[in-house]
């Protein structure tokens, strides 16, 4: 037995090496201890080294006469255990086993019982050979294998591109905004404002870009409706600059046509043009502005005429007869972005907050209440819309003096400039849930800063070939 192994052991009392497992029963019992002439090493069978072998440390340093040294504290003893355990493991399957170069050396020895023992010495696990000690005791297969940030975060199944739903067909100025909210989406074009939103619900598209308001026409009211009729949330803003074209088939000259087709809304913000241009032609109302012109053009209608973008006219193969034929050079429409979930509002840029909220508590002076919690914290209000209430449409009041009076109840939606990350917010909301019996947040999503360029204001004809 090497000096080595002798320190190490006969310096460990209070380490205890057990279960020992027993031998079979027409053998004697192996003994407990060695000769006296060796009272610091126990012998014990190399079998007691197998799985079942385990280390048990009592914390007591006067016990040990290298106090400091290494192999004094807990952890280096449970270190030097384990490369015992491993070695005697292999010893097991190979009695005899030499030592050379530092690595662990086995001495053999026979107890009275006929039995064989070992008792290993380990290698230096400072030493030159330090790799030699085999410390691998868990196999790394059986390690959990971490998180990326493929998990966290997967691709959607669809593929890389968003899909988002908008009003009308191909060519529709709602097309254009959603190209400009989301890059290089996959447009998904709807018949109706109400099918929009559906499509989001029901996972069809990811998002959904719809109109709200005109600079000329004003506010689109049946968006307004859905919005509190689903539960969809506003992530973001786009305004875009509306440039109205007068289209018809090609061939067609301006003093041919008897109606002009298109949507309500653009029809009125082309009325004084159309007049101007001496038209007397029936103006009618059309689903949407690129519908009708494709509506012309599937028909080959040679005596009506449509408002639609430029755009349209390429898709449709129609001629462009004015351009820019909107009453208003800064004629914008504002679209809203509407996702399933909401995002996280921010500080570092910004933000605009889109509300809605009705009272129905006796009182004056509440919506004055409610005005008052957002401009005693100079919070800037872009928007204020009222809106019948569609379950109590009215309410009874019972005056002695004049009899009952029926008024209207109203809904509240208001837009204002802060996130709700703003604790000036957070606080205006609180005091204005104080006032009212119903409150929802639409969204807290950022501001559209991009620039835009106002259309020209004079109105471009093409050149009619001569009449005949």
């Amino acid at each position: 037995m090497s000096p080595m192994a002798a320190a190490m052991l006969s310096s460990a009392p209070t380490h205890v090496f057990g279960p020992t497992i027993p031998p079979p029963d027409h053998q004697a019992a192996p003994p407990t201890a060695i000769p006296k002439h060796r009272p610091a090493i126990r012998r014990v069978s190399c079998t007691a080294f197998r799985p079942t072998v385990r280390s048990v440390y009592l914390p007591d340093s006067s016990a040990s006469p290298f106090h400091d040294a290494v192999g004094s504290s807990r952890s280096d003893w449970q270190t030097n255990f384990a490369i015992i355990a491993s070695k005697a493991a292999c010893n097991s399957s190979s009695p005899s086993s030499s030592s050379k170069d530092g690595a662990a050396s086995s001495e053999s020895t026979n107890g009275n019982d006929g039995n064989q023992y070992h008792l290993v010495s380990p290698p230096p696990v400072n030493g030159p050979n330090q790799s030699s000690a085999t410390l691998d005791l868990v196999p790394v297969t059986n390690l959990p294998r971490p998180l990326s940030i493929s998990d966290l975060s997967p691709a959607p199944k669809h593929g890389s591109r968003l899909r988002v739903a908008y009003q009308g067909v191909p060519g529709a100025y709602s097309e254009a905004a959603a190209g400009k909210a989301y890059p290089n989406c996959e447009a998904i074009p709807c018949d109706q404002f109400e099918v929009a939103f559906q499509a989001v619900e029901l996972w069809i598209a990811d998002s959904a870009v719809l109109p709200v308001e005109n600079s000329l026409g004003g506010s689109i009211h049946r968006n307004y409706d859905l919005l509190l009729r689903h539960r969809l949330h506003i992530v973001g803003e786009v305004q875009l600059p509306v440039h109205h074209c007068l289209l018809a088939l090609p061939g067609v000259r301006k003093e041919q046509l008897t109606r002009v087709i298109s949507h309500p809304q653009a029809l009125s913000q082309c009325e004084l043009t159309l007049t101007e241009m001496g038209l007397n032609v029936v103006r009618e109302a059309f689903d949407d502005t690129a519908g009708a012109a494709e509506y012309v053009a599937n028909n080959g209608l040679r005596d009506t005429a449509a408002i639609a973008s430029a755009r349209a006219a390429e898709l449709y193969g129609m001629q462009v007869l004015a351009d820019g034929i909107q009453d208003d050079s800064g004629n914008v429409t504002r679209f809203v972005m509407l996702a399933r979930d909401p995002i996280m509002p921010r500080t570092d840029r910004p933000f605009k907050t889109s509300i809605v909220f009705a009272h129905d508590r006796e009182g004056t002076s509440v919506l004055f209440k409610v005005l008052s919690a957002f401009a005693f914290r100079d919070i800037n209000l872009t928007k204020i819309e009222s809106r019948p209430h569609r379950h109590q449409p009215l309410r009874l009041v019972d005056d002695a003096n004049v009899g009952t009076a029926k008024h209207f109840e109203y809904m509240f939606y208001i837009d204002f400039e802060a996130s709700m990350a703003e604790t000036r917010a957070q606080n205006a909301l609180a005091e204005v849930q104080e006032y009212t019996s119903f409150l929802r947040v639409l969204g807290s999503y950022p501001m559209d800063m991009t620039p835009w360029a106002a259309s020209s204001t004079t109105t471009t004809t093409t050149n009619s070939p001569p009449s005949s």
